[in-house]
Formats: structure tokens, C-alpha cells, sequence
């Protein structure tokens, strides 16, 4: 395995099991609108190390771990880290401008960098299948990326769960922009694909732009 790769998950398992046994460790470096807006910026970066539970940190992980590799493959590990925490702060940075004005927002995980190496993945190899536990069929990689994206947009209307879709859209944007700076041929050799996956973001842009979010 990618000594990168390895890095970030100890990272991610050394500060989640740190802040299962240690409330005020959590409650210090977890997202909170009111914190941060009041000069605690770390915990813009902080919050992507702690995770609610196992199965929170499981999921991430393995998710990471599972499109790592691809991303690993086609941009090399430098590269593969710049994905990782730049999408990171795009997640971060969505999470701030949406919900500025809600002071008690509180967020965790690593959804957002790991949503960013899922998208970055999925530019880069779209035409892989991905098999899920409820689907007993292959489904193309880009059609995932992209209806996953649609939901996220249709999580942050609802507001009426727990997950921070808006931080999941953020590190799919910055995986999205950061893959393209790094192959910007992909902007003629595969101008399709480029485009379909632009397409939720472009309709998030929108939504927000025309106050029905």
C-alpha cells in the first residue's frame, strides 16, 4: 500500500479513536460554524480527522481505500495527497459559505476529502463499474458520481438527515477541479465525460444562485 495512503489512515484512526474517548479532544477541533467564524480556523481541517462512531470511520476508510489506488495510478502520490486535502478544504469551504449564518452547525468525517479521491477516480477511469450491497448489478462509475452529487443537492434542501451533503459536494468539486489542473488534457481528449460530470455542479450553482437551496 501507498505510504501516503497508509499516513492518512492512521491519521484518521489515531484522531477518531482520540476523540471517542475524549469528549472536550471532540468538542475542541470538531466543525462549528460559531467557533470558526470567532478565529478557530483549525477546526476547518481538524473536524476530517474525527468521526462519529466505527462504522463512520469504517466507511470512509474503506472508501479510501478502495479508490486510492486509481487515483494513485494515474497522478502519482504527490498528486494523489493534493486531491486528498484540497478537497479536504473545498468540503470545508462549501460547508462555511452555506451555512454561515447557522452558529450551532456542527460537522465531522472525512466525507468530503474521500468524496473528492471518489470523483477524482471517477474522471480519471470512468468507464470502471462499481457493485453495491443493494444493487446486485455493475453501475457505470460516472452515472454513480453523478447521481450521488444529485442527491447530495437534494440532501442539503431537505435538511431532514444528519450528513453533511454540503461538505460531500465541496470535496467533489475540489476532486473535480484539482484532476483537471493536473490533466488538463482531459478537457479535449475526454470533453464528454468532463461535461456529464459537471452537470450537478453546475445545477448547484444555480439552485444556490437563484435561492432554492
Amino acid at each position: 500500500m501507498n505510504t501516503i495512503l497508509i499516513t492518512i489512515i492512521a491519521l484518521n484512526l489515531i484522531v477518531s479513536f482520540k476523540g471517542f474517548g475524549d469528549l472536550s479532544f471532540f468538542r475542541k477541533y470538531e466543525f462549528h460554524i460559531g467557533s470558526i467564524r470567532s478565529g478557530e480556523q483549525i477546526r476547518m481541517f481538524s473536524s476530517a480527522f474525527l468521526h462519529a462512531d466505527l462504522g463512520h470511520l469504517f466507511f470512509n476508510m474503506f472508501t479510501l481505500y478502495m479508490f486510492a489506488p486509481v487515483v494513485i495510478n494515474h497522478l502519482e502520490s504527490f498528486s494523489f495527497l493534493t486531491v486528498y486535502l484540497g478537497s479536504l478544504i473545498f468540503g470545508s469551504l462549501l460547508t462555511l459559505y452555506f451555512h454561515k449564518d447557522d452558529y450551532s452547525y456542527r460537522a465531522i468525517g472525512a466525507s468530503g476529502a474521500v468524496t473528492g479521491v471518489l470523483y477524482s477516480a471517477i474522471l480519471l477511469q470512468p468507464d470502471m463499474s462499481l457493485y453495491l450491497f443493494f444493487v446486485p448489478i455493475p453501475i457505470p462509475a460516472y452515472l454513480f458520481g453523478i447521481g450521488y452529487l444529485l442527491y447530495s443537492i437534494y440532501g442539503m434542501k431537505a435538511k431532514n438527515d444528519n450528513i453533511g451533503h454540503t461538505a460531500h459536494f465541496g470535496g467533489a468539486i475540489g476532486g473535480f477541479l484539482i484532476t483537471i489542473l493536473k490533466q488538463p488534457q482531459m478537457l479535449t481528449e475526454n470533453t464528454f465525460m468532463v461535461i456529464l460530470l459537471a452537470i450537478p455542479i453546475v445545477i448547484l450553482f444555480v439552485m444556490a444562485k437563484t435561492g432554492k437551496l
